[in-house]
């Protein structure tokens, strides 16, 4: 049974809320991808939308959206998700994860893309 810790980010705020969701919950975001929008009522937002824009796998390997599947990946990068470079014209070799979401996934990011009514409030009820 799938269980992910789920970081919801609401853009108007600038706020962030963790939940953790498991069960038929956690099995609307199994095989979806970065990018992909999917309703509120899996985090306890009914009246919204929200867009997976990332997330990372239990040991923290991000995921990246230009690696297709769940499969790990060796990549040399030059900045963007996964490494921050530290001078001009550094790279390195990093591990990532696919950008669909499998069991393998720990932690999966999401933001408020539509709805109607206060994020916060909708967090703080419970």
């Amino acid at each position: 049974m799938a269980e992910f810790k789920v970081v919801v980010a609401d853009p108007e705020t600038g706020e962030t809320f963790q939940r953790e969701v498991d069960g038929q919950d956690a099995n609307r975001f199994l095989g979806r991808d970065v990018g992909d929008e999917i309703g509120g009522d899996a985090v306890g937002l009914s009246d919204h939308t929200v867009e997976i824009t990332g997330g990372s796998d239990e040991t923290g390997r991000p995921m990246r959206e230009d690696v297709s599947g769940t499969r790990l990946k060796e990549l040399l990068l030059e900045g963007g998700v996964g490494f921050k470079p530290s001078r001009e014209g550094e790279r390195k070799r990093i591990t990532v994860r696919g950008r669909e979401i499998a069991d393998d996934v720990a932690q999966i990011n999401v933001s408020v893309v539509d709805g109607e009514g206060d994020v916060a409030a909708a967090f703080d009820d419970e």
